[in-house]
């Protein structure tokens, strides 16, 4: 008798357009692909991504309502600013916010997850050390999706995923005044404390990133 064969795993769901199109552009915004207070011009975003419009649309409506672009009269849609001093409050929002979910992970993730979320940290160590800043972006991003899968909150999460791609915008912008190697060791320690199950390890984690991230911006802000 032929040994029975074992059940394919399910697919995973098929994105929506839209939720691509809003990853795609978030990437062009934090990687400062498009520039600060640029103008926003479908017909040229169209031919860049080849997306179509509607998604397009969809995306660009979620990103005024984060505060990625912006809408002004006579003008239209704008890429946000980096404004030095109101960034210290997105660090100093983004602080609480990850440290409930540092919180929630260290509670509710799976064995799995905790395996993953110290995988992508210790890819950033090895990444920073070699300094490849593409490696070190990938893992960062990597860590963030198991991390927001893990704790399992996503009202959360809605609120600093934009945070986080002012962030992440805002250390392109300024690498030369960052620390590749700060910056893993931080990842490294909330990856490790929320692996541990421990809830104030984990949160001890999400400080000291959350203290390197004020510590970069001050830097910034004093030059």
């Amino acid at each position: 008798m032929a040994p029975a064969k074992k059940p394919k795993p399910p697919e995973p769901p098929k994105r929506r357009a839209a939720d691509v199109a809003y990853d795609t552009l978030e990437d062009l915004i934090s990687t400062l692909q498009l520039q600060p207070g640029s103008q926003v011009v479908e017909a040229e975003l169209v031919e860049r991504t080849q997306l179509g419009r509607t998604p397009l649309r969809e995306a660009l409506l979620r990103m005024v309502s984060t505060g990625l672009i912006v809408q002004q009269p006579r003008r239209g849609l704008l890429i946000s600013s980096i404004d030095l001093a109101d960034h210290l409050d997105v660090v100093q929002t983004r602080r609480v916010l990850e440290c409930l979910i540092a919180r929630c992970a260290a509670r509710r993730a799976s064995e799995a997850q905790r395996k993953d979320i110290v995988r992508c940290a210790q890819r950033m160590v090895r990444a920073a050390a070699a300094d490849k800043l593409a490696d070190y972006m990938q893992a960062d991003i990597a860590l963030d999706r198991v991390n927001h899968a893990a704790c399992q909150n996503p009202s959360a999460v809605k609120a600093v995923l934009p945070l986080i791609v002012q962030c992440r915008r805002f250390w392109y912008a300024y690498r030369h005044a960052g620390d590749f190697t700060e910056g893993a060791a931080a990842h490294l320690q909330l990856a490790e404390g929320i692996a541990s199950g421990s809830e104030s390890e984990a949160v001890a984690g999400a400080e000291r990133l959350s203290d390197y991230l004020q510590g970069f911006t001050e830097r910034v802000i004093a030059n």
